[in-house]
């Protein structure tokens, strides 16, 4: 008896001082086509989180009002990648209850890099008020791609011949077959589609964007000289800034968003050294007008809550442009 009762104090001792099993917390983030760059940064959060016993699934999307749409309702999804002026287009839906709600409780997980406007099209085309009349691929509707390049062309006063409502892919292999005169698509450089898929022999340019009107309201970028073996020289265009997005998650979702944040923001390094160029120019900090960064990642960061956050202080200037885009 006394030996048994010894045996099982030992084994009580030994499943004590044993370590704790992790459990592995499961989560989802939607990014885009699996050749951008939302999808990309995606699968570089993915391999940061595994060490810290985060499975985090990513998902190739249509595009920035789909994740929105997904962070709020699709199980197992808790974050997007979206374009900011997309949370700007949302929040300007009043007559739409669900989109109300939606753009109430979407929150700013962290800002991410300037998405540069990729406007590519035949060589003959010299800058963005050449559009007036031909054939441009604005991408489908509902993505990032679309809503931008319709403000663009708002802001500049431009009309093209016909808005060609397809996806990047497609819309490259329309332009290649010269079916098309330029296609938009919203990345941050280097774009895998663009880098693998277009050759010099395509004839094919990333076209300047100039217009007083566009710069007024968006922030100007350049795309360096040599980034697309086909782009000899540097280009001048316009950004948006990607937005790293969650819901206003309560309980488990809320530490596990935190918990997330918490990893890129203490591994910012290892993400700019074995990620994606673009984190090298990730500023987390970046104040990104009339948005709000989700409390339970300002809780996980040891940031006050009490202080406020500057990322309220004013509108994105482009709500303007896109009050006027609904009112058509």
């Amino acid at each position: 008896m006394t030996q048994r009762i010894g045996g099982g104090l030992l084994i009580l001792a030994l499943l004590v001082m044993a370590p704790a099993t992790v459990v592995a917390q499961d989560m989802g983030v939607i990014t885009g086509s699996e050749k951008g760059t939302y999808y990309q940064f995606g699968l570089d959060v993915q391999k940061l989180v595994k060490a810290s016993g985060v499975n985090l699934a990513v998902h190739p999307s249509r595009g920035s009002v789909e994740n929105i749409f997904a962070v709020y309702q699709r199980p197992g999804v808790q974050m997007g990648i979206v374009q900011s002026d997309v949370l700007a287009f949302v929040a300007r839906l009043q007559n739409d209850p669900i989109l109300t709600r939606i753009a109430k409780k979407t929150k700013m997980v962290f800002p991410l890099y300037n998405e540069e406007v990729h406007l590519i099209g035949k060589r003959g085309i010299a800058e963005f008020d050449d559009l007036a009349g031909r054939r441009v691929a604005v991408g489908r509707e509902g993505s990032g791609t679309y809503l931008t390049a319709r403000l663009l062309f708002k802001l500049a006063e431009v009309a093209p011949g016909e808005m060609v409502l397809i996806d990047t892919q497609e819309a490259l292999t329309e332009l290649k077959a010269g079916r098309i005169d330029a296609m938009f698509y919203v990345a941050g450089y280097p774009v895998k589609l663009l880098r693998e898929d277009i050759k010099d022999s395509d004839q094919l340019a990333v076209i300047p964007i100039l217009n007083k009107s566009i710069v007024e309201f968006y922030p100007t970028a350049e795309i360096p000289a040599g980034t697309y073996a086909w782009q000899p020289a540097a280009v001048h265009t316009v950004a948006a800034k990607a937005v790293l997005i969650s819901f206003d998650y309560r309980r488990r979702d809320c530490a596990s968003v935190g918990k997330v944040a918490q990893l890129i923001a203490t591994r910012q390094e290892w993400l700019q050294k074995n990620g994606h160029p673009k984190w090298k120019a990730v500023d987390l900090n970046f104040p990104l007008r009339g948005w709000e960064q989700y409390d339970c990642v300002r809780k996980a960061l040891g940031k006050s809550l009490a202080s406020g956050n500057p990322a309220r202080s004013g509108l994105n200037p482009v709500l303007e442009a896109i009050k006027g885009v609904l009112d058509d």
